[in-house]
């Protein structure tokens, strides 16, 4: 083997866009694993996280971020807007999603905030498989072009996966000479706790659709390995009684399914059988707390 050949590529990768462009979709699809949860519902991912994917001699770091939102109340969505400012300013490449051929409202104040960022910046065109007609690419292209010097401009499909490997293609060509963060097997920077309260939370934000507010998290109390066993118990927080039984539904029907649905997922993820215990309690007023959401691993 060469010297050259030997020469390792790594950098980190910013996923930004408004809400519901598919970021986290994405970041599932170049990992080649589930590490981030998704839903119909805007805002499902609160934190930042690392999907890493090793391929040859590059490392690549996507750092997938909650969706950027113009206004907003609480506590809660201000540590989501922080998220995507300090990630902004510790890339080495922007991924800026946009949903289909239109910049909303949103897409353009993120624009003007991603202009600071001083790295090489990708518009990244997803959900292409939704277009009547695809000869409206080029026209779109060209105006984008008109808004920003994009590095470059890369129409997919994260859900069909569809141009994603000649996205990850040109990633590989933008990262700069650094040796690896991470070892080569390892697919995020989360902790196996971290995840099972994700995939918790997933199944809630599916079941529930518009039924339950973004006032529900989700904190892990027991996790531990027994005769290859995971026994997890999971605390599900929401604001209000109502709330708590919308939940659990009748007869704890609903909280049965939302459990059963999250093992299937840690399973897959752990690789051996999970007992899953869920319990929800009210705790008002958390997702306007800062104290509260600390504890819930928020930090500013």
């Amino acid at each position: 083997m060469n010297e050259e050949s030997q020469v390792q590529h790594c950098g980190r990768v910013a996923l930004i866009g408004k809400p519901n462009v598919g970021k986290s979709t994405l970041l599932n699809h170049l990992v080649g694993q589930k590490v981030s949860i998704t839903s119909r519902k805007p805002q499902t991912t609160r934190q930042r996280l690392l999907g890493i994917k090793t391929l040859g001699s590059a490392q690549i770091i996507y750092v997938d971020t909650p969706g950027y939102q113009q206004s907003y109340k609480k506590a809660l969505n201000r540590h989501m807007n922080k998220t995507i400012s300090s990630t902004l300013m510790d890339v080495d490449l922007v991924l800026f999603m946009i949903d289909r051929l239109r910049f909303f409202e949103e897409d353009e104040h993120l624009l003007e905030n991603i202009t600071k960022a001083k790295c090489p910046v990708f518009l990244v065109i997803n959900k292409i498989d939704e277009l009547a007609d695809r000869e409206q690419l080029l026209p779109f292209i060209d105006m984008a072009k008109s808004k920003y010097a994009f590095a470059e401009i890369v129409p997919v499909s994260a859900l069909k996966e569809q141009n994603t490997e000649a996205l990850e293609g040109t990633i590989v060509r933008y990262l700069p000479e650094n040796d690896w963060t991470f070892p080569e097997d390892q697919l995020t920077d989360r902790n196996s706790r971290y995840l099972a309260a994700e995939f918790v939370r997933e199944k809630i934000t599916r079941q529930m659709g518009d039924e339950l507010p973004y006032e529900v998290a989700v904190e892990i109390e027991e996790f531990k390995l027994v005769d290859e066993i995971y026994h997890i118990s999971a605390l599900i927080l929401v604001e209000r009684d109502g709330q708590k039984k919308m939940l659990i539904g009748d007869a704890g029907g609903r909280l049965k399914l939302i459990g059963t649905e999250a093992r299937k997922d840690m399973e897959n993820l752990f690789g051996c059988k999970v007992m899953l215990k869920l319990w929800v309690k009210v705790k008002s007023g958390w997702s306007d707390d800062e104290r509260a959401l600390r504890s819930l691993g928020f930090e500013n």
